[in-house]
């Protein structure tokens, strides 16, 4: 089983490493980051780097793709080598899959056309510019076409545990959610627009321009 892991430079961490941590577990599972060029790429404040273990080139039949977000995504929106891989490899893939505005990639690679798709919610209208549908659900499966998107950051996780079962079986996937002890009890109900309300989703709208 190989896993192909997307790097890019100014991608989310979590979005990558959430679903590593979860899939790395998975019973004759290889995961492979892979990029440009193998090396060193820094995530998107710069204090992390993660490495390209190898190029496009090299990996040509991955049999799951992971393609995690970040807001170096828009820097790579319309970069022809990694939207031709993404369509190649998705003809062979098992799954080809995203995390928060890793979907975007997915859609512009023309792998969702009319297709409802999720991202990270500070960038929903950028799914209907790319020919997807938007909608608020956590995971959205298209199982027919071998896709499995999800939100924002820390679905990623959810979405690899689905994943998980879908390659091996339910008990195993559960297995593995308990190795991780992935049982989220977050202090605060905020993690989407809704339950946030408008005085958290400004708040946190100001945090994204300071960090950009």
């Amino acid at each position: 089983m190989n896993i192909a892991v997307v790097l890019f430079p100014r991608l989310t961490a979590l979005d990558a490493v959430g679903p590593y941590e979860t899939l790395q577990r998975l019973p004759g599972a290889t995961v492979t980051f892979v990029g440009h060029q193998r090396g060193e790429v820094r995530t998107e404040n710069g204090y992390l780097g993660l490495t390209v273990d190898k190029t496009f080139d090299e990996v040509v039949a991955p049999d799951v793709v992971i393609v995690p977000g970040g807001i170096g995504v828009l820097d790579v929106l319309e970069d022809k080598v990694l939207l031709d891989w993404l369509r190649s490899v998705h003809a062979t893939s098992r799954f080809t899959t995203s995390v928060c505005t890793g979907s975007l990639l997915l859609a512009a690679a023309g792998l969702l056309p009319g297709l409802e798709a999720t991202t990270h919610w500070a960038f929903m209208d950028k799914l209907t510019e790319l020919g997807a549908v938007p909608t608020p659900t956590r995971v959205v499966e298209h199982l027919e076409q071998r896709t499995i998107i999800a939100a924002g950051v820390s679905s990623g996780i959810d979405m690899a545990l689905r994943l998980a079962e879908l390659l091996t079986d339910q008990v195993t996937a559960r297995a593995m959610q308990l190795m991780v002890e992935y049982d989220p009890q977050p202090p605060f109900d905020a993690g989407s627009v809704e339950k946030a309300g408008p005085l958290v989703t400004a708040r946190a709208k100001e945090l994204f321009q300071e960090k950009d």
